[in-house]
């Protein structure tokens, strides 16, 4: 499973972003029987697109293989997006960190 969660910094300790589409990078994480495997951090190269930058985050992160995102927050155009692959939303605050853990215990809200 890969999930993808919004960063602010490539500091996986550290605060996620507080927006899906505005993050500045994300974290690519596969996760192979509860353990992390591998994680990278790619650039959202359309952060500061002017418009349509839910669409086009969202479209970034399809291309990555993530079957479940991680977010604080998400507009309704990306979760469609989003949806639309069948890919998966949870919403929760905190670090990268305590998020995937809350994730992996079944702990965070899916965003419908």
């Amino acid at each position: 499973m890969r999930v993808a969660i919004a960063l602010n910094s490539k500091d996986l300790a550290k605060e996620i972003s507080e927006v899906f589409a505005r993050s500045p990078l994300f974290a690519i994480i596969e996760i192979k029987d509860g353990e992390i495997v591998k994680t990278e951090i790619i650039e959202n190269q359309v952060a500061s697109q002017l418009g349509q930058a839910g669409i086009a985050a969202a479209q970034l992160v399809t291309e990555t293989g993530a079957s479940v995102v991680i977010t604080n927050n998400i507009g309704p155009r990306a979760l469609d997006v989003l949806s639309q692959f069948k890919i998966k939303v949870y919403s929760g605050k905190g670090s990268a960190e305590d998020l995937l853990n809350d994730f992996n215990k079944g702990k965070l809200k899916e965003v419908k």
